[in-house]
């Protein structure tokens, strides 16, 4: 059976595996539409979207 050449201490693993945690999405809230939204995403409000507080597609009206 193999055996590893030398055996990685648990402080050595425990200090490689800090930074593999799932952060959670930062969250913020638009002055212009007060959707809360994703940081750095585009997002869509009846229709429209949105980034940084401006339209960048607006929504196609309806006529009947």
């Amino acid at each position: 059976m193999a055996h590893p050449k030398s055996r990685i201490s648990k402080q050595r693993k425990r200090k490689r595996r800090t930074h593999d945690g799932v952060a959670l999405p930062q969250l913020a809230k638009c002055p212009t539409t007060g959707e809360v939204h994703q940081l750095h995403r585009a997002y869509s409000v009846d229709g429209n979207l949105y980034y940084r507080g401006n339209i960048l597609v607006k929504a196609q009206e309806i006529e009947e």
